[in-house]
């Protein structure tokens, strides 16, 4: 492979069928379809500008609309649904699953657009543009925050992106209701950590049956003890299923090795977040292969 082939043949065989292809129409010649792929993931891989984009993948603005016409259909989103339904057959799922967050700066280009609203509300529907373009201000400056639920060896199942300033503990529930694999939409475990102690999220996982392995901060801890039998029992904490929880902490460090989400360069929230989503259908392929 050349630096610009960046699918091998047998991971554009699985996506193939899902990506659009010739009518057989007259009219301008149909692009390449792998041509227009290997030409996003390059953009996002080396974070350089569109207009940048070398001419061995064509006129970059086709390679551009493209991947924004799938941002908005959602077939990266499709694309890794399947890939996790053919991982559920196969047994490959690990449904000890991990949540957190990671923050990307957001780069001038990013922020030159008019935001109408603080706070992200996006994952209601992750294929409508949020009102303030999932752009806000926290301690780093502008901007976003990527959450994600992976399974037990930290391969992304939901990916929800909001304002840089939201909260952690707020994208709990949602991430968590978004998990359906087949017919499966219940873990069998989650792991967070301290952000996620609260008594709504411990509620939640008890209402479903799914254990809870979030440790309590020490000011639950006192609060509780100084309620004494009022304060009830000390939530159950697993701390060697915990040691497994890092392994969204190396997710994100395979998502941050692509340029163009470590730091977040595009104007909509749709575009970034199918990037993300891109970036997780690769981690997919590349686990699918290499597994017996």
């Amino acid at each position: 492979m050349t630096r610009f082939e960046l699918l091998t043949d047998e991971e554009w065989d699985i996506i193939a069928d899902f990506l659009p292809g010739p009518t057989g129409k007259k009219g301008r010649p149909f692009a390449d379809a792998r041509t227009m792929i290997e030409g996003i993931i390059y953009r996002y891989r080396t974070g350089i500008a569109w207009r940048d984009l070398p001419e061995t993948f064509g006129p970059w603005q086709t390679v551009w609309r493209w991947h924004a016409r799938m941002a908005r259909e959602g077939t990266w989103d499709l694309i890794q649904n399947r890939l996790h339904v053919h991982a559920e057959q196969a047994g490959l799922i690990d449904w000890n699953v991990s949540i957190d967050s990671t923050i990307a700066r957001a780069h001038q280009h990013a922020t030159n657009i008019t935001r109408l609203k603080k706070g992200s509300s996006n994952y209601k529907n992750l294929l409508t543009e949020p009102l303030d373009h999932a752009v806000g201000r926290s301690r780093g400056g502008l901007s976003t925050k990527t959450h994600q639920l992976v399974d037990g060896q930290g391969l992304p199942v939901v990916t929800i992106c909001t304002a840089g300033q939201d909260g952690d503990s707020p994208m709990f529930i949602p991430l968590m209701e978004r998990v359906k694999i087949g017919r499966r939409t219940r873990p069998d475990a989650a792991l967070g950590d301290k952000a996620y102690s609260s008594r709504a999220i411990r509620s939640y996982l008890r209402k479903r049956r799914v254990e809870a392995v979030i440790p309590e901060p020490r000011d639950q801890q006192g609060h509780r003890k100084r309620r004494g039998s009022k304060g009830g029992r000390r939530p159950k904490f697993d701390a060697e299923k915990y040691r497994g929880r890092n392994v969204v902490e190396r997710g994100y460090s395979r998502l941050k090795q692509w340029r163009g989400l470590a730091t977040r360069y595009d104007k909509l929230a749709t575009i970034y977040r199918a990037a993300v989503v891109l970036n997780g259908v690769i981690a997919w392929l590349k686990h699918l292969r290499d597994t017996p």
